[in-house]
Order: C-alpha cells, then sequence, then structure tokens
C-alpha cells in the first residue's frame, strides 16, 4: 500500500511504531547534519527526520527535493524534541528509514500557505494546486459537510431526492439563458436550467409531496462577489401548505444547520418578519442587514421647505442616518464618504452631515441654510445624542434615494466594525409586490417568477390595479445576503392565465412557452409551494467569506472566464456545420 496512516493523524499514543506516509513536500530544512521535511497530505502535515550520521545517501536524497514534490516514506514514528503546540501533529516526527519519490514537481507559481502569494487570477488559473491549501480545502470540507447534513434534515422531514434535466426548454422571464444548440434538431436549442422550477412544479402534479434537489442552475448574468454563471441551489417544493407551513420548516433547517455545521444556537425564537414595504422604508434594501442598526428616518417635514436650500426643497425623498460617536469624523473622512455616495455605482449628487456637539450643539454643512431651531428638530427626529455624526441623503426619486443612503449605511456599518462575521442577524422579508415595471421591455414584468401566486385578497386587483398586487413570496436574508428565496405557488390554471395576460404574453405565447405547465394543472394540481437556498451563499457566510468564489472547487472568475480552462473557447468549424451554425464577424 501507499500509506498506512495519514499525514494528519499521529500522536503521542503512536510513537514506535513503524508507518508508511505519502504526500507532497510542503518545505524543506537543513540544520547542520540533519534534514527536516514537512510532509503534507489533505488531513494534515506531519515532520520527518533525515540524518546524516544514520544514512548518509537518505539524507543527500531528502536534500534534493523541491517543493510539492510526490514521495513516500517509511520510518518510526518518534516523540519531537521541540514540539510544535501549533499543530495537531506537533509532538512527532517521522525517523525516515525509506524514501521513493513518486513524482517530482516543477516549482508551484505561488506558496502553498494560508497567506499565499497568488494573485486570484493566478490561483485561480492553477486552482489545482490553490486547492492544496488548507485554508481553501477547509471550505470544501464545509462545504461537503453542509450537503450531508441538508439531506439529513430533508430526509427526515419526508423529503424525496428526485433529479430533473440538465437541457431543457428556453423561458423568457428572469436573467438570460444559456443556450445549447441541438444537432438532431437543426436550428433548435436547449436551454441549460436558471432553477428546475416548473418542473418541480410538476413534481407536486405527479404527487411527490415533499422534493428537494441539490441542483446546479445556470444564468448569463452580470456577475458579482455572491453569483457566479454556474451556482448550486438547495431546491425544495412541498404539496398541501400554506406560507406559514414552508416558512416554518426552512426555519427549523436553518438553525439545525448552524447547530450542527457552525456550532451556532440561533434559539427557540422565531425569525423576525419584515414586510417589502417595511424593508425598503427602514433599510431600503429587500435584504437588509440586522446586524446593526442605523435605521433610516425620513426628513421631508424637517428640512424641506424650512429653509433656503434648494436641493431639499426640491427632492423627493430626504433621509438619514446617525452614527454614534462618529462627531470627530476629520474633514478627509467626510469626503471620503462624500465620494463614495457621489460614485458612479451609488450614484447620489452629494451628502449633508450635521455634528452633535458634546454640549448638544449642532453644527451642520448647511447651516447657512437652516435656523439653529430646525437643526434642532433635525437632532430631535434623529434622536441624536451628544457624538453622534448625522448623515442625509435626498433625491428626486425616492426608491433610489433609499438605495443610495442603504449603501452609506453599509459602508458606516463596515467602517465601525458593526458587520461581524462571526454574528449572524436572520430575517424573514414578505409581501413582495406581485410585479415590477421594466422600462427596456415597457410592460410589467415578475418581481419573482411568472409562477407565483398573489396573495389571495389582492386577486381581484389583477383586472383593476395589477401594479398594487402583492406576492405570496418570501425571501430569507442572513446578514444582508439573500440566502433564499420562494413563493406559494398557483395550481389553477385560469389563475395562471390571468397573470401571463398581466405580463403581456398572448393565449398563444403563453401556450407555446409553458403550455406543458398549464396543462398539467387541469390534471389535479395540489396547493404547493417551495424556497430555493443558495448553496454557495450559505457556506461562504459559515466560512466568513467575502466572496462565494472560494468555496466552489473551480470556479470562474468576474468575466465569466475558466481561466484553468481557457473557457469559453472557440470551436472547430467542423463542429458549427454540423449544428448549422454561422457566426456573424465581430465588429473591430
Amino acid at each position: 500500500m501507499y500509506r498506512s496512516k495519514t499525514c494528519g493523524e499521529l500522536r503521542m499514543n503512536n510513537v514506535g511504531e513503524k508507518v508508511t506516509l505519502a504526500g507532497w513536500v510542503q518545505r524543506t530544512r537543513k540544520m547542520g547534519g540533519m534534514t527536516f521535511v514537512d510532509l503534507r497530505d489533505r488531513y494534515g502535515i506531519t515532520q520527518l527526520v533525515f540524518n546524516q550520521e544514520a544514512n548518509a545517501e537518505l539524507c543527500e536524497r531528502a536534500n534534493r527535493l523541491g517543493r510539492e514534490f510526490v514521495i513516500q516514506v517509511e520510518g518510526v514514528v518518534n516523540e519531537r524534541f521541540s514540539k510544535n503546540d501549533k499543530m495537531p501533529t506537533g509532538d512527532v516526527e517521522i525517523i525516515v528509514s525509506a524514501l521513493n519519490v513518486l513524482n517530482e514537481a516543477l516549482t508551484p507559481p505561488f506558496t502553498i500557505e494560508e497567506n499565499t502569494d497568488g494573485g486570484d487570477d493566478l490561483r485561480m488559473k492553477y486552482r489545482y494546486i490553490d486547492l492544496r491549501r488548507e485554508v481553501v480545502r477547509k471550505n470544501l470540507e464545509l462545504r461537503h459537510k453542509f450537503c450531508i447534513e441538508v439531506r439529513r434534515f430533508l430526509d427526515s422531514k419526508g423529503f424525496l431526492e428526485i433529479e430533473t434535466p440538465v437541457l431543457v426548454g428556453s423561458t423568457p422571464e428572469g436573467a438570460r439563458d444559456f443556450i445549447v444548440p441541438s444537432r438532431m434538431n437543426p436550428g433548435c436549442f436547449y436551454a441549460l436550467p436558471q432553477s428546475p422550477q416548473t418542473l418541480k412544479q410538476l413534481l407536486m402534479v405527479a404527487g411527490m409531496d415533499r422534493y428537494f434537489q441539490i441542483v446546479k442552475c445556470f444564468r448569463d448574468e452580470d456577475l458579482r462577489a455572491d453569483r457566479q454563471p454556474e451556482f448550486t441551489q438547495i431546491d425544495c417544493e412541498m404539496s398541501f401548505v400554506e406560507q406559514d407551513d414552508i416558512i416554518k420548516t426552512f426555519e427549523e433547517m436553518t438553525k439545525y444547520l448552524f447547530k450542527t455545521v457552525r456550532g451556532v444556537d440561533l434559539g427557540e425564537q422565531p425569525f423576525l418578519r419584515l414586510s417589502w414595504n417595511e424593508a425598503m422604508r427602514r433599510f431600503g434594501s429587500d435584504k437588509p442587514d440586522m446586524r446593526f442598526g442605523m435605521e433610516f428616518v425620513e426628513l421631508m417635514d424637517v428640512l424641506k421647505g424650512t429653509g433656503d436650500f434648494g436641493v431639499f426643497n426640491e427632492a423627493a425623498y430626504i433621509g438619514g442616518i446617525c452614527a454614534t460617536g462618529c462627531a470627530e469624523y476629520t474633514r478627509k473622512q467626510l469626503d471620503e464618504l462624500t465620494n463614495f455616495v457621489k460614485s458612479p455605482q451609488i450614484g447620489a449628487k452629494g451628502l449633508v452631515y450635521a455634528r452633535v456637539n458634546e454640549d448638544g450643539s449642532v453644527k451642520s454643512s448647511v447651516d447657512k441654510f437652516y435656523t439653529p431651531e430646525v437643526l434642532e428638530k433635525l437632532k430631535e427626529a434623529m434622536q441624536a445624542k451628544p457624538g453622534d455624526l448625522i448623515l442625509i441623503i435626498s433625491g428626486d426619486d425616492a426608491m433610489r434615494a433609499r438605495k443610495q443612503l442603504c449603501e452609506l449605511r453599509l459602508q458606516m456599518g463596515s467602517r465601525l466594525g458593526l458587520r461581524d462575521k462571526n454574528k449572524f442577524a436572520l430575517l424573514w422579508v414578505v409581501d413582495f409586490p406581485m410585479f415590477e415595471w421594466s422600462d427596456e421591455e415597457g410592460r410589467l414584468m415578475a418581481m419573482h417568477h411568472p409562477f407565483t401566486a398573489p396573495k389571495p385578497e389582492d386577486v381581484e386587483k389583477l383586472d383593476t390595479d395589477p401594479a398594487s398586487v402583492k406576492a405570496n413570496a418570501y425571501d430569507m436574508v442572513c446578514n444582508g445576503v439573500e440566502v433564499g428565496g420562494g413563493s406559494i405557488r398557483i395550481h389553477d390554471a385560469v389563475l395562471q392565465a390571468k397573470i401571463f395576460d398581466v405580463l403581456g404574453f398572448t393565449p398563444e405565447k403563453a401556450q407555446e412557452q409553458f403550455g406543458f405547465l398549464m396543462n398539467a394543472f387541469k390534471y389535479g394540481a395540489p396547493p404547493h409551494g417551495g424556497l430555493a437556498y443558495g448553496l454557495d451563499r450559505w457556506v461562504s457566510i459559515f466560512a466568513g467569506l467575502d466572496s462565494i468564489r472560494d468555496c466552489i472547487a473551480f470556479p470562474k472568475n468576474n468575466a465569466g472566464r475558466d481561466v484553468m480552462l481557457d473557457a469559453p473557447s472557440h470551436v472547430d468549424q467542423k463542429q458549427l456545420d454540423e449544428l448549422q451554425i454561422d457566426l456573424r464577424p465581430t465588429e473591430a
């Protein structure tokens, strides 16, 4: 056999045993007549010892070992004279009697250490080397444990794990599809599923009652830290349920995962629930970070029309946040905040601030436009205390201004150390709008997807005021990240047709795109609903990562490229001819 033990399991109770180890050379050190080699595998690191006096030829061979050489050694476990309490195996070492080089290695392009000297692009190009680093490998081990516990919990609740197709039909709603040409059906295309949405609904029609799948999904959309073109969902659906049934089930699962995987007890209390309107009003976001306060205070009554500041007098929204103990912020720090909100990504016109001095007086950047009495009302409205800093944003579009204030709130939370990755704040956001207007499409679009059921009390509004209809939908949010979302689905073909009509589908187009689902409903569809968790996002939160990339074995970069495989890439003309695809020349 190549090994009798791994590099992470030897302890003091193994002293005196003869063992065989195999792994990669982490580093070598020569000290006098002794050579020390750290041997690494997935399970840990063990120190090897070669003695010049005991075996000069063997020691000389050890001196020629390079980093990442793959070797096999035999030897006896010995107690270390100089112990290393930072390693689980730091009390022992191997006195090597035989060395076999299984494979030599080029010098790696970066160090295989926790704090490597490799940049993101370099590490992604050589991802198979990067995965040897303990800090990255632990993320995959965490992901594995997370998946095991998900399956264990859902199995205990009667869910069946059922696979659904990867080659499906294209749908016009949601993000852009990745499409796949069909050689056997010229001119026709499959799509890679954005989610198994309609398929899991069909499983409910089929009587499966409770379904789940840990499944790949694909969306051709702009990328960011918590997005990849292919990602993994924990996809779930249940029959004969209402919203509270689903929320209760997956709140229980969340608490179970935190306790078993992360070692965090979230307690017995149910998670906070906020309506979408309340979340937007108080935090300017449908995924508010509740680890800290700094709630919005609307200041229209206080500042609009009460002074000569034209920006506020013409605003559709004026809102502020109060940062505790920040009144001593320097001019440079305030300029940094101003530049932050005025950046193209945020788009605010500017930032107004007011300091509350130790004596309770208020000093503002718009002092000349307002009387001391108005500034005192501002302090009272913000419930600001001496030492606090009030930050104000306004705009001619209330929704956009709230989102800008939200970004400022998050920035201040980060600056003040209030977004602790070891602290977790979870909530449900409910009662979303059913539709949102798309200027690009010139019509109402489904905020979630076209199979979401409206609130029963709002169904009649579909004919008179569809924009005011609320959806029977819900999102779970953890630390300002949407980690899951779902809805009660439409199970009635007539109501589904009505929703398609509101979305601008002709009956013929609706039948063409979704006839298989609408026809299935005619054969007895149960009331049903579900939820999909973002597995990558959950694991990144549990691991304390800023990006989901480091909990994915082989991720894409921000341009959607796999720099290791050099994909996407051009294909041979022969393949294009077989698919009957002609490429237009790209413009210079």
